[in-house]
């Protein structure tokens, strides 16, 4: 009879050399153009995705090649697909690792929670991302500068008033106090994304009846000014809507395409990005008006490249 000792050492060796036989396997499983041609014609023969995935299981295939390759090969179809439908190609974007569903993320100085994840649009909603302590520290820096806000002037690149927006706002520079800098430390380690691609800090205040109507954050590639624009860092990719307090009433974010409103709670966020700029990202979105009391949030746009 083994010892429990000796049935250890077993089932160790037969864990490595399972382990050691996925990973040879796994190597030698080349992603060829034959099997994305195959992956496209299952898809294209109306195969959802978890189907075609046990087809290939089932076909000797380790699951993680496959699931990468499935993945990385409808991607990159409907890419192409959108291409020659007249829409701008993709690009990378900021994303926050959720590949194994974790509950909570390790931003270095801070755990934050992640409450809702959505793949279309790719929505996240983080809990704890600020301390109150930060947030009443953002609110009162920003006060004394507060002026009408304005959007960008898509036709000339520059800014203006817009009737679609009544709320009071301010920027700060990149890296402005050491509390700007923190955050947007742990905003980088949060969305995988480098401090210098992101905007300069923005906070908001709305009072009663204030709102910011349906739009999309970035740049229409159709408008004159556009192109103006885009020299500073390229395209808007991604938007964190950080909130700095809670209202009485109203004033969430909204999301129309997809019929979802986050309700605004201090020291939370909501993430969204968009790999192209057109409608067909889902991420319409918007302020939902103030009923009672008031509403601060602080906003960070996230480019292409380093934002100058």
């Amino acid at each position: 009879m083994a010892s429990r000792s000796d049935q250890h050492t077993d089932h160790t060796t037969t864990t490595r050399h399972t382990t050691t036989t996925r990973h040879t396997t796994a190597t030698r499983q080349a992603i060829t153009p034959e099997l994305r041609r195959w992956i496209i014609e299952q898809a294209q023969a109306g195969y959802a995705a978890p189907v075609v995935l046990q087809s290939m299981r089932d076909a000797g295939w380790d699951e993680d090649v496959a699931a990468d390759a499935l993945e990385a090969t409808l991607q990159d179809h409907l890419n192409e697909l959108a291409v020659q439908q007249g829409q701008p190609a993709a690009v990378p974007v900021p994303e926050p690792r959720l590949d194994a569903s974790p509950a909570q993320l390790d931003c270095g100085d801070r755990t934050v929670n992640v409450l809702l994840a959505m793949a279309q649009p790719r929505i996240v909603v983080f809990g704890n991302l600020l301390s109150p302590e930060e947030c009443d520290a953002l609110i009162a820096d920003a006060q004394p500068r507060l002026a009408r806000s304005l959007t960008v002037a898509t036709k000339t690149g520059g800014e203006e008033i817009n009737d679609d927006r009544t709320s009071d706002g301010m920027f700060f520079q990149r890296g402005q106090s050491p509390l700007i800098q923190r955050i947007e430390e742990r905003i980088a380690r949060l969305l995988n994304w480098p401090i210098e691609n992101g905007e300069g800090l923005q906070v908001l205040h709305y009072r009663p009846g204030a709102e910011y109507k349906p739009h999309y954050d970035y740049f229409d590639p159709a408008e004159p000014g556009t192109p103006t624009i885009l020299k500073r860092g390229g395209q808007r990719v991604g938007t964190l809507v950080m909130y700095l307090n809670t209202p009485e009433k109203g004033g969430g974010t909204t999301f129309p395409d997809v019929h979802l409103e986050v309700a605004p709670q201090r020291g939370n966020a909501v993430f969204f990005s968009y790999e192209r700029p057109h409608p067909s990202t889902r991420t319409l979105h918007g302020g939902a008006p103030v009923i009672a009391g008031e509403k601060w949030i602080a906003t960070k746009w996230l480019r292409e490249r380093e934002f100058r």
